[in-house]
């Protein structure tokens, strides 16, 4: 029906006649001229209809937007003056000979351009018009390059893709799975995988070396802004490798992909410990454009009288960190009672600080309404620890660990964002050396990442002191968000073993995973790999805010489609044959 597609029409092709398809853009009536904009999935042209050509020239006067069109015509030079330099075709239009209107269109439920201010309900509820627009056109295009390009990739380096089921059983992977019931097995259900991770593990006892796979994953986990129920996960595992050599392997992918698609070159990628990260950012994915760091004070605050900082620089599990803000003295106190509504979301109970205005009159040319709490001499050793200068205010974080992590690690970001401190461009980085395990709120343990990780202890130890314990894991970090993380694995029965126990998991391991412990003791290679998500990675190098903006279908922020009304009910019929009955939740009388 075409002979060219819209947005490849240049000016190379001035004097040929032309065939395209497409929707009609914008249409434009100029003093018996009509303008056609058509549009396809390569961009815009310029299609000009005069009242020479009769019968098109009707047609054209009846086209509304959206209608679908196939015109025919000659490629000619835009007259001196009308090029449109923001236009890939702008030098060029057609001179329109015939015009067929494939298919018209109603009124479309929100403008289709640039400039649409349609709410993203409107839009998911019309995702397949949304998805016309060219800014989401170009978002699919560069979503299917890079999974194209890291495919080529992975398979010059030898590896093979290899599908993995998608009706799997349920295993413990931090979030609830998606479960299937089973006609044939009456009462008893599948899960959506959460990732391959067990699979690929067994690929490589099954001896197929370097493996990887686009994989689709579910998880029923609360959702935010870079996370949806089902997503896209690529997914890599090889045998008899390093973990400097999955980390070059992923370097050499990402250099490639930011290279080829944005014309940046990553630079170095540091590695920092997990202890370092936490220690200097309060997370374990720092934003490293950001150059506000957190310090330690707790050895400084130990003997005061303030229990507010003292109870926890005495505490083993608690810690105290002031955060140096540059510049920030000029911030009105509305700023300062926002930050600290905003660190409470976090499970802080407040949020000290201390102005510095003038450091050479000492304590008169600060303001704050801890100091009549703390010692001068105290005070002033963590304005010198900070490095604090005049017209600085230096906040103060101080509990639990973690809340002080969270909170304090939050505010770094949100301090970076308004005092407009982050650089521009991209910052990787490695963050490597994570605990084995992290303690839960009822004493047991759970796994940081998974539990057929690699500890970098020997069983025994583990068991020991498994709060102590290390893993092989590393995760890559750019501008502040994981878009992949790995680990070497375990390929010893006896330390895959270890980590059950100390997870407590007693028969249940047995149950659970039987198959991979059986499976451990015909020789498993020492194996590792790396996972990233694809939909993480595409939403990172296009510079959207929502994840949701680079999957052609996404769910909302409750896991619904609204586009197709789901999830819904089905009937009794489809639930007998699964032998199936609903219990709906009963309501509590207010």
């Amino acid at each position: 029906m075409r002979s060219d597609y819209c947005g490849e029409i240049n000016a190379s092709k001035v004097g040929a006649e032309v065939a395209v398809c497409g929707w009609v853009h914008r249409r434009r009536d100029h003093g018996g001229v009509i303008f056609l904009d058509l549009r396809d999935r390569t961009g815009i042209v310029q299609v000009v209809y005069d009242p020479d050509t009769v019968e098109s020239f009707a047609l054209a006067d009846s086209v509304r937007n959206e209608y679908v069109l196939r015109a025919k015509g000659r490629v000619r030079a835009r007259p001196e003056g009308t090029v449109n330099p923001d236009m890939t075709t702008g030098e060029i239009e057609i001179l329109g000979l015939e015009l067929e209107i494939l298919n018209v269109a109603q009124t479309p439920p929100f403008q289709l351009d640039q400039h649409s201010e349609a709410g993203e309900d409107v839009r998911l509820r019309y995702r397949y018009m949304d998805l016309r627009r060219p800014e989401m056109q170009n978002r699919m295009r560069m979503r299917a390059a890079i999974a194209s390009q890291t495919r080529r990739y992975l398979e010059e380096n030898g590896y093979w893709e290899v599908e993995t089921p998608t009706l799997s059983r349920a295993t413990p992977e931090g979030a609830r799975d998606y479960l299937v019931p089973s006609r044939t097995h009456p009462g008893q259900f599948f899960a959506l995988p959460q990732s391959p991770q067990v699979y690929k593990q067994l690929l490589m006892m099954s001896g197929m070396d370097k493996y990887y796979q686009i994989a689709r994953c579910y998880r029923d986990e609360d959702l935010r802004a870079d996370r949806q129920p089902e997503f896209t996960q690529i997914d890599i595992e090889a045998s008899f490798i390093s973990q400097q050599q999955v980390m070059e392997l992923t370097e050499g992918l990402l250099r490639g992909l930011f290279a080829d698609f944005l014309d940046i070159d990553l630079g170095d990628f540091p590695v920092l410990s997990w202890d370092e990260a936490m220690r200097d950012f309060g997370s374990d994915r720092p934003d490293l454009r950001n150059p506000l760091r957190l310090t330690d004070i707790a050895d400084l605050l130990r003997d005061v009288e303030f229990k507010v900082f003292s109870g926890p620089a005495n505490d083993a599990q608690g810690r105290v960190v002031a955060l140096r803000a540059p510049g920030a003295a000029a911030l009105p106190r509305r700023v300062i009672d926002e930050l600290t509504e905003f660190v409470s979301r976090y499970g802080a109970k407040g949020l000290a600080y201390i102005k510095v205005n003038d450091l050479k009159t000492g304590y008169d040319g600060l303001q704050s309404p801890i100091l009549k709490f703390l010692p001068e001499e105290v005070t002033l050793a963590i304005l010198e620890r900070v490095g604090a200068q005049d017209g600085d205010v230096v906040f103060f974080g101080a509990d639990q660990a973690k809340v002080v992590n969270d909170s304090m690690g939050a505010l770094r970001d949100e301090l970076g964002e308004r005092m407009d401190v982050i650089a521009a461009g991209y910052a990787p980085c490695w963050v490597v050396n994570f605990p084995m395990f992290a303690a839960n709120k009822d004493g047991t343990l759970g796994a940081e990442h998974h539990p057929f990780t690699q500890p970098t202890c020997t069983p025994e130890e583990l068991l020991a002191k498994p709060l102590e314990a290390y893993a092989a894991a590393y995760d890559v970090v750019v501008n502040g968000s994981e878009i992949g993380g790995g680990s070497l694995r375990i390929h010893d029965q006896k330390m895959q073993s270890a980590v059950f126990e100390a997870l407590q998991m007693g028969q249940e391991a047995q149950a659970k995973f039987g198959f991979l412990l059986d499976a451990l003791q015909y020789g498993c290679p020492p194996h590792g790999g790396i996972a990233f998500g694809l939909d993480r990675l595409v939403m990172l190098m296009t510079q959207t805010e929502s994840i949701r903006d680079v999957i052609a279908f996404p769910k909302t922020q409750t896991a619904a489609c609204l586009m197709m009304s789901a999830p819904n009910e089905v009937d009794e019929h489809q639930l007998r044959d699964l032998h199936i009955r609903v219990r709906k939740p009963t309501q509590t009388a207010v």
